[in-house]
């Protein structure tokens, strides 16, 4: 048995799961509302405030999507009653961000400014040289700050660029003169 896809999701209060014919998954919370097809091989239940997902036999395919059926349902659950976010850190001399409305402006040490349009459910922050991503889905979260990080990337020299705040560049030592 898959070890992840085993474990039952809580749903805390305040959440609602509804199961559609086709495995169309519905989840309410708080923050918002998520829904998501899931693969229609999986059977899903909801029994007593939780929700448990089984496969129908043990072939390879089966088994890789039991875990990440039950992983999809934890993150919806989290995303509504929770939230996702995502910190990214600007380094540089000169680079900064702005927020006015729903545009990101960056200036990234191009010839022009960055502008980026926030997507619909997605908020962002800016708070000195931090960039704060939030919202209720996690893919989505993880997708605009890796979009946003894409726009200059951290360079090993200097580390000069836009960095998740988790992340740990390698630095590289320069090139040294001749004697």
């Amino acid at each position: 048995m898959s070890r992840i896809g085993r474990m039952p999701v809580a749903i805390p209060a305040g959440v609602t799961v509804t199961i559609a014919e086709g495995n169309e998954v519905t989840v309410k919370g708080p923050k918002g509302t998520l829904v998501r097809a899931l693969p229609k091989e999986m059977e899903i239940k909801l029994e007593d405030g939780h929700v448990v997902v089984s496969r129908p036999n043990d072939l390879k395919r089966m088994k890789s999507l039991h875990g990440l059926t039950r992983t999809l349902i934890h993150n919806m659950v989290v995303g509504v009653s929770e939230g996702y976010s995502k910190t990214l850190e600007i380094n540089g001399v000169g680079y900064r961000a702005q927020k006015t409305g729903k545009k990101l402006t960056l200036t990234l040490g191009y010839s022009h400014p960055v502008e980026m349009e926030d997507p619909a459910d997605i908020e962002t922050k800016v708070d000195g040289n931090k960039i704060i991503v939030s919202g209720i889905s996690k893919e989505k979260v993880g997708q605009y700050a890796a979009e946003i990080r894409e726009k200059r990337k951290p360079e090993p020299y200097k580390g000069k660029g836009i960095k998740y705040a988790d992340e740990v560049i390698r630095r590289k030592v320069g090139k040294t003169g001749k004697k």
